[in-house]
């Protein structure tokens, strides 16, 4: 199912603008939240940009070890990112847990950084922050180059997303507001139109 992705093609898997999974890792301590506002930058190396509010446990994660991962979850996953893009995981650090415990969210590990990879998803990309302090401080951005990425071959083979074909429940989540999300559908193959 997991099929690792040529990483000049990773920028294709956060292309079509699909809610995310960010998760990190530092010093025992992981957590997981949703973020809406994530995007491809380049193609090779590929890198991504994402945005993570300094009031989150993740960012201070993300700032200690230097790294983080996006997860691209299906609908079959839309409870799970409402429920943690709604819920802190400091006060769980805090009582000695993380939201993996409590919630019950399988995962496995990531290849290149430390951060913990969700079961379940379509995607993954495991990134490494590009320093930029004045970015992160100012407006929340985070860039990252993505060192790895994998893909679930039954919605993402060949380079391309391939929902038509694939159960309903594995299409990717866009955010619209207050734990709405929609979901890709058909596929429209656009054509160069001769100008003659």
């Amino acid at each position: 199912m997991r099929q690792p992705v040529p990483l000049p093609q990773a920028y294709r898997l956060l292309n079509h603008g699909p809610t995310v999974l960010v998760s990190a890792a530092h010093g025992g301590q992981r957590n997981l939240m949703a973020a809406a506002w994530a995007m491809p930058l380049d193609f090779d190396p590929p890198k991504v940009a994402v945005v993570v509010d300094r009031s989150t446990f993740t960012r201070g994660l993300i700032e200690a070890s230097g790294s983080f991962a996006l997860q691209v979850p299906c609908a079959a996953q839309a409870d799970l990112v409402t429920t943690v893009g709604n819920t802190s995981g400091r006060p769980l650090a805090e009582a000695g847990t993380d939201k993996f415990v409590v919630h019950g969210i399988g995962c496995f590990d990531a290849k290149l950084i430390d951060a913990p990879l969700v079961d379940g998803c379509v995607a993954w990309l495991e990134c490494r922050v590009i320093a930029w302090p004045d970015l992160q401080r100012a407006h929340d951005l985070f860039l990252a180059e993505v060192v790895a990425a994998q893909a679930d071959d039954r919605v993402f083979s060949a380079g391309r997303w391939h929902f038509d074909r694939a159960d309903a429940a594995l299409r990717t989540l866009h955010h619209t507001s207050g734990g709405a999300y929609l979901l890709p559908g058909e596929a429209v193959l656009g054509r160069v139109i001769d100008p003659k």
